[in-house]
């Protein structure tokens, strides 16, 4: 059992805020959710509000919460202008309000070894050791050791994932050794972390305090790290970039509702190579793959479905159990989903703004189902290869103001969050009844609104990623998904975050 304890205890919350007022309020709410709390002493503007938070927590006096109190200097990373004999000064203060433990630097442990730590009225220590990078060396355990230490937390920038998996590897079998991988790219290692053996996992309340961090109650109830175990299956979505996608959120809320035990993490793959190393140590079963890597992945499978092959790109792979990789693709079934209802495809002509791999999907579901397609992209090569793939037609982008369509679709990225004020097509582009962006967030990228200012119909890419996600969920569970509370979770967290950004 981790020395933190086990199940949610394990799940830390981090309150980093610059009064003790706001401190106050996300201390509250973190305990909520769980029973451990990391006060950010540093990130307080002044001793005043130090103070006043520590009086604060002494006069609550929460005896079922654990406080780990972190005043980290700046030669460590935070924010603590003072000494390190004032961060121990600080941590002393900490333990006096209730504090059961307190992280100390590496650095301030060099200044003051650990006989001089004897009679500084400290709670238990977690060492601190923060490497921005790469990873350190596990001889800081001894150090540790020898220095009376009950704990140490090593924190590593991790640029691949092959080395966040070597860094939770360190803690496996070590029931005092928290792993905190850093970084965008070690995310999927961070929520991983508790099931590799990791002592803890951070998680902030409020605004995050370092890259790749999740917020707590993603972590809590999207994630559910607590609760991932060696037989947890692993599933994920691989791309760069990877901070727009719902994926994990249409997945995930799928897992809970049909009490499946498995988790679906997001991926920044800048290498396949390298996340593929990632997905044999950590028991990967599955990933869903996005732009820009859809044509890419051909390389690395072993096998391919006659349909994928044909349209030469996969968002779809399965690993089997003898570890070959199996490819799909569902996006095909999106865009005859994202149609429905709203254009008859025999007969219509159709205009495609891209050639990558989502385009490809496109092309072949729209020319299967009988419609003409024309394609224009920023490449000639591209575009005419597309084209010639579905015995389709090539325009250059100067026609399209001249030539009018039933439906266009954009299968290019340009538009999507964060650049929202970006679009792929100029509104005199748009002569056609419907319009189809793939881009699903924003919900009415600035395409769709341009063509509904020109009284064009328009269709959300929403409705394809649903369509795509969803079958990826049964083929890998072999059930059917809980379809309409998936779509829902995605369709409010889109809403939500429209609401946001019009205010």
């Amino acid at each position: 059992m981790s020395v933190f304890g086990r199940g949610l205890a394990r799940l830390c919350a981090v309150v980093a805020a610059a009064t003790a007022r706001e401190s106050r309020v996300l201390v509250e709410r973190a305990l909520s959710e769980t029973p451990t709390v990391e006060l950010r002493l540093d990130w307080l503007a002044n001793d005043r509000e130090r103070r006043a938070l520590l009086k604060w927590l002494k006069r609550a006096a929460r005896k079922k919460a654990v406080f780990v109190a972190t005043c980290r200097r700046r030669a460590g990373g935070g924010k603590f202008p003072g000494s390190a004999r004032r961060e121990l000064f600080w941590l002393a203060q900490a333990a006096q309000a209730g504090c059961v433990w307190c992280d100390l630097e590496i650095e301030t442990l060099r200044e003051f070894p650990g006989e001089a730590l004897d009679g500084s009225k400290l709670p238990k220590i977690l060492l601190s050791i923060h490497d921005f990078k790469g990873t350190p060396k596990l001889r800081f355990m001894r150090l540790a050791e020898r220095s009376g230490i009950h704990a140490v937390k090593i924190a590593a920038r991790s640029r691949t994932l092959a080395a966040s998996a070597r860094l939770l590897r360190s803690a496996g079998g070590r029931k005092n050794l928290v792993a905190v991988p850093m970084g965008d790219v070690g995310l999927p290692a961070r929520i991983l972390a508790l099931r590799q053996g990791s002592a803890l996992v951070y998680a902030p309340v409020g605004a995050p305090t370092a890259p790749g961090q999740v917020d707590l109650r993603e972590m809590k109830e999207l994630y559910r790290a607590h609760q991932l175990t060696g037989k947890t299956r692993v599933y994920g979505v691989i791309g760069n970039p990877i901070g727009h996608t719902l994926s994990p959120l249409l997945h995930n809320t799928g897992y809970v509702l049909a009490n499946k035990d498995a988790v679906f993490l997001p991926f920044l793959v800048k290498d396949l190579g390298d996340f593929l190393k990632f997905a044999g140590d950590f028991g990967v079963r599955g990933f869903s793959v996005t732009i820009p890597l859809k044509q890419r992945i051909f390389d690395y499978l072993d096998a391919c479905e006659p349909l994928a092959e044909e349209i030469a790109a996969v968002n779809t792979v399965t690993v089997r159990r003898d570890g070959k990789l199996m490819g799909r693709n569902t996006d095909y079934l999106g865009v005859l989903e994202a149609f429905k209802g709203k254009l008859r495809l025999p007969g219509s002509r159709v205009l495609i703004y891209g050639a990558g791999g989502a385009a490809r999907a496109a092309a072949f579901a729209l020319a299967r189902s009988g419609a003409e397609v024309v394609v224009s992209a920023r490449r000639d090569s591209a575009a005419s290869k597309l084209a010639r793939a579905v015995h389709g037609s090539v325009m250059k982008r100067a026609w399209l103001r001249r030539e009018k369509f039933d439906a266009m679709v954009n299968a290019t990225p340009i538009g999507m969050h964060p650049y929202e004020q970006r679009s792929p097509l100029e509104v005199s582009e748009l002569n056609c009844a419907v319009v189809l962006d793939l881009i699903y967030r924003p919900l009415k990228t600035t395409l769709l609104r341009l063509a509904q200012s020109r009284g064009v119909e328009t269709v959300s890419g929403v409705e394809m990623f649903l369509a795509q996600g969803i079958a990826q969920w049964e083929l890998w569970m072999k059930t059917p998904a809980p379809a309409n509370a998936m779509r829902q979770a995605v369709l409010s967290a889109l809403q939500a975050e429209e609401k946001r950004q019009t205010k």
